[in-house]
This record gives C-alpha cells, structure tokens and sequence, in this order.
C-alpha cells in the first residue's frame, strides 16, 4: 500500500468513528453545505473525510475504491502528483455542487475517489474491473458508465447520492492529468521522439525478479507481468512496455530499434 493510500485510508476510518461517537453535530460541522461556503470554508475539504455513519457500506465501498484505483495510480503519479489529484478532484465535487446542488449537504471522498478512478482507467484503460467480483469491466467503459449514472441522476434529481460531486471529481481530475500531460511534454512528441520497443526486446520477460524490484513499482510490475501471462506481449501499451523494458535485465537486451 503506497503512502498516501495508507494515510488517506487511516484519516477516514478514524474520523468514521470519531462521526459514530460524537454524534451528527460533529458531522454537520464539518459537511460541505455549498450555499453555505463562504460562512464555512473549511468544509471544501473535510466534507472529503466524512461519511454516512448510519451505516458501513458508505465508507466501506469508498474505501475498497481508494485501494483498488489509489495504489496503482500513486505508484504512476508519485506521491505528491497523487496528493494533488486526490484532493483537487474532491475540490472539484465541492465546485459542481455549488455550481449545481447549492442547498444539498454533502459528505462523502467519492468525488476524490472518483478522480483516482478516473486517472487509472487514463493510463489504462482496457485493465478489465471485476464488477460485484463477477462482470469484467473495461477501466475506461466503467468510467463511462458511472458518468451517465452521475448525469442521469443530477438530471433528475433522484435519491441522496451527489450526482454532481461525482461529475466534478471526474472533471478536475481529468484537467489535472492534461495538465501533468502537458507539462511533461504532449503524448504525440513522446511517441515521436522515443524508441519504439519491438516485442522482441521484451521475449526475456520472464527473467524479471518482482522482489528486487523497489515496493513503489512492484505492484505496477507484478501487474504488467500478469497481463504478459494472460494475454501475451502484443496486450501490452507502449507505455507499459517501456515500463517493463526498464527491469529486463541488461544481458538479456536485444538491441533496441527505432
């Protein structure tokens, strides 16, 4: 588990019971009431580390959320990167729900979550999500899914979830990865300039030692190398091999054409 996953997880179980002990005062306190804003600032960010606390499945799939998407994301992004995206993407669900729900309290990380959600399926998207443990589900066709859930339900109104928040989370999450895209040079002049790798420079893949490997990129590794099993080298984007590429050992290299 990476660094700010494990904070984040900490700061929001103990804040859960701190909500279950103290009682709903405490929660309202601290809950985004967006017309409300200006009188109560703080709550643009606590709001993020409150959740339902008449019950666990609130809390629970949020969490499970922030696990699953966070610690693949922050292993991509670096700490800070995460750290910015994570909140600013719940800053974003503060944002559309002033804009669209001024008079609704809310509570809840899933804007945030939605953000991290968002920045997995962005670099990859067709990692498969098993819904309910059951139902595959592309990263990037369940993104789309959950947006026409969130725009239906803004729309109409319907049930206590912010609809709106989640659509913010979604919407600065994406402009925070376009900005990171942009200040790390476009995509088109990264591909332009680097060296393809060929599938062949990659047949020694098996020969990569997950455990020599530092914790921040074990989890990616171990990914990619479980995608290479299950669906051969061709499955894999230039971005992951070039990831890949970096722990074939040297001896094993073929020479690298462009």
């Amino acid at each position: 588990m990476t660094k700010w996953v494990r904070a984040l997880l900490i700061a929001n179980i103990v804040i859960f019971f701190a909500q279950m002990t103290l009682g709903e005062q405490f929660t309202m306190a601290f809950a985004l009431v967006p017309s409300l804003v200006l009188t109560h600032p703080w709550t643009i960010v606590t709001y993020m580390f409150l959740h339902d606390p008449y019950g666990f499945s609130h809390i629970l799939f949020n969490m499970l959320g922030l696990w699953i998407f966070g610690t693949p994301v922050e292993s991509r992004l670096g700490p800070n990167r995460f750290a910015s995206l994570y909140f600013l993407s719940g800053l974003g669900g503060a944002a559309f729900s002033f804009m669209f729900a001024r008079h609704t309290p809310v509570i809840g990380a899933s804007a945030a979550i939605y953000g991290v959600m968002l920045a997995y399926a962005y670099y990859w998207p067709r990692d498969r999500i098993m819904i309910w443990g059951i139902v595959p589900v592309e990263a990037r066709v369940l993104v789309i899914i959950y947006t026409l859930i969130s725009l239906f339900g803004g729309v109409t109104g319907g049930g206590t979830t912010a609809h709106f928040a989640h659509l913010g989370g979604f919407a600065f999450g994406f402009l925070y990865l376009r900005y990171i895209d942009a200040s790390t040079g476009s995509k088109r002049f990264r591909r332009a300039v680097e060296p393809k790798i060929p599938e062949r420079a990659l047949t020694n893949w098996k020969k990569v030692d997950p455990k020599t490997v530092h914790e921040i990129n074990r989890d990616e590794l171990n990914r990619v190398l479980d995608k290479v099993s299950k669906s051969g080298l061709g499955s894999l984007t230039a971005d992951e091999k070039r990831f890949l590429m970096t722990f074939v050992p040297p001896d094993d290299r073929p020479p690298m054409v462009s």
